[in-house]
C-alpha cells in the first residue's frame, strides 16, 4: 500500500506525464477515476441526495484529515477546504506541483454529478493555493448564480462551460 503522501505525488507525475500527451489523455485519465469513486458515491447519492453526499465527504473530512467545513441544507452542500491535504502534500516536495493538479477533483466528481442530475459549481480559487470551495445544488438556475462569484471557476470532461 502506498501512504497517502507518496500517493499525491504518484498522481502529480501522472498527471504530468499524461498532460504531455494531451488533454484527451489527461480527461480519459479523470474519467476513469470518476467511473471507479462512483462505487464509492453514486449510491449514497442516488438513495440519499445531498446528505449522501455530506455523509460521504464528512467521512473524507475524517479519513485525510482535512481541515473542511461541510455544511448542507434543502437546496445545495458546501465544502469549504481551508487546506487541501492533497494540493499541500505535492507542494512540499522536491518535485514540481503540476500547473492543473486541482482540475483533478472536478474532474472526476463533476462526471459524477451531471450522471445522477445534480449541478456542481467548483471554484479552485487559486491553482497555487490549498484552498477551494465546492457546491452542489439541486436546482441548475442556483447554481449559474453561484458561478458569478467562483474566482477560478473548473470545467470537467463532458462539462459545457458557462464560464471560464
Amino acid at each position: 500500500m502506498i501512504p497517502s503522501d507518496h500517493f499525491t505525488r504518484f498522481y502529480n507525475e501522472v498527471y504530468k506525464f499524461l498532460e504531455t500527451r494531451g488533454e484527451e489523455d489527461l480527461e480519459l485519465y479523470w474519467l476513469a477515476i470518476s467511473k471507479n469513486q462512483e462505487r464509492h458515491i453514486l449510491e449514497l447519492i442516488e438513495t440519499k441526495g445531498l446528505q449522501g453526499m455530506y455523509e460521504y465527504w464528512s467521512v473524507i473530512e475524517e479519513e485525510e484529515n482535512c481541515d473542511m467545513d461541510i455544511m448542507v441544507d434543502d437546496d445545495h452542500i458546501e465544502l469549504r477546504m481551508n487546506e487541501c491535504p492533497s494540493l499541500s502534500k505535492v507542494q512540499d516536495n522536491d518535485a514540481a506541483p503540476m500547473g492543473r493538479y486541482c482540475d483533478h477533483c472536478a474532474g472526476w466528481i463533476g462526471p459524477i454529478m451531471d450522471k445522477t442530475g445534480y449541478h456542481l459549481v467548483y471554484d479552485v480559487i487559486s491553482r497555487t493555493e490549498p484552498r477551494c470551495v465546492m457546491k452542489v445544488f439541486k436546482d441548475e438556475a442556483k447554481a449559474r448564480e453561484a458561478e458569478k462569484s467562483a474566482q477560478l471557476l473548473m470545467g470537467w470532461p463532458g462539462r459545457e462551460q458557462h464560464r471560464s
